[in-house]
């Protein structure tokens, strides 16, 4: 006889406000005020897990206090945001953390608005896969982006929240993925 188990992915629904960065600092693309600390709950972390903030160069200038850690690194392009690791997200992510959070322009327009532009622009499904390959097993990733993207083979989808920041603007769809 087959077993088979059928799981229910978590569900909710996000208001949030937009967050001024630590030195009031000015980024198109920056965490949404209390984002990351529900994130990370997601992701099954607390403040003092290292989480690897892939397209966060900036993520370090997140104001509140739970948001981002002190054993925290990030992965970036953009020189200028002076990432841990300036590295193109389409390649190999470090391994050695206990989640990695993605936070990737959510679309060929939404690049062209950062410095590295849309000729670098890397698909969700790939920035998943990434991810999961750099965590061991029952470790998370959580993407935020317009689409939900596809898990992969070696992966379980945990999560999908809908996350909104005032009237007349899309929606994003923050997605967490588990390895297994």
């Amino acid at each position: 006889m087959t077993l088979i188990m059928t799981y229910r992915p978590i569900t909710d629904v996000w208001f949030l406000a937009r967050a001024k960065l630590k030195g009031s600092k000015k980024y198109y693309g920056a965490y949404l005020g209390g984002f990351p600390e529900r994130a990370r709950a997601l992701l099954g972390v607390t403040i003092n897990d290292p989480v690897l903030h892939v397209c966060g160069g900036m993520a370090k200038l997140y104001p509140y206090k739970y948001g981002f850690g002190r054993m925290d690194k990030t992965l970036d392009l953009d020189p200028k945001t002076e990432p841990d690791f300036l590295q193109d997200a389409r390649q190999p992510f470090p391994r050695g953390f206990r989640a990695v959070l993605i936070d990737p322009p959510y679309s060929m327009e939404d690049a062209e608005k950062y410095e590295v532009g849309n000729g670098v622009y890397p698909q969700p499904n790939l920035l998943v896969k990434n991810g999961i390959e750099a965590v061991e097993i029952g470790q998370r990733v959580g993407i935020i982006h317009y689409i939900l993207p596809s898990p992969p083979k070696i992966s379980r989808f945990v999560a999908v929240c809908a996350v909104l920041c005032g009237f007349n603007n899309r929606v994003r769809i923050y997605s967490v993925f588990e390895r297994i």
